[in-house]
């Protein structure tokens, strides 16, 4: 008869401290960095790639922009310091694109030489080779 109301006292004693668990998410951030501001072709209006590079790069409202499997990455800056960001705060014109149509893109059309700011823009036409 004691070990029953012992044994009960225990399943008592578990029943009124929650469960603490412990979830570790670990997310590879991109090390995708430029030393300088790098070659953005225009793919689409408001859209640009960085050209000829192994990783899509996209450059979309003064911020860049990678992909890696279903998540996506920003970064104020060409030298990297990327975040995660979620869904509905990807823009929607780079969400649409089908993942690898721009990896090492080149074409013979205008080429932004600086990154785009008030007053910076500079292009390039390039020739038909």
């Amino acid at each position: 008869m004691r070990t029953r109301s012992i044994l009960l006292a225990a399943v008592v004693a578990v029943g009124a401290f929650p469960a603490v668990a412990q979830v570790q998410i670990n997310v590879q951030l991109p090390s995708v960095i430029f030393p300088a501001p790098p070659p953005l072709v225009v793919v689409q209006p408001g859209v640009q790639v960085v050209e000829d590079n192994d990783d899509e790069v996209f450059f979309v409202d003064d911020v860049y922009w990678v992909r890696r499997g279903p998540h996506w990455y920003r970064a104020k800056d060409h030298r990297g310091g990327w975040v995660v960001v979620d869904g509905p705060n990807v823009p929607p014109s780079l969400v649409r694109l089908p993942p690898g149509q721009y990896r090492r893109y080149k074409r013979g059309k205008t080429v932004v030489v600086d990154t785009p700011g008030p007053g910076k823009v500079k292009f390039k036409k390039h020739g038909k080779h």
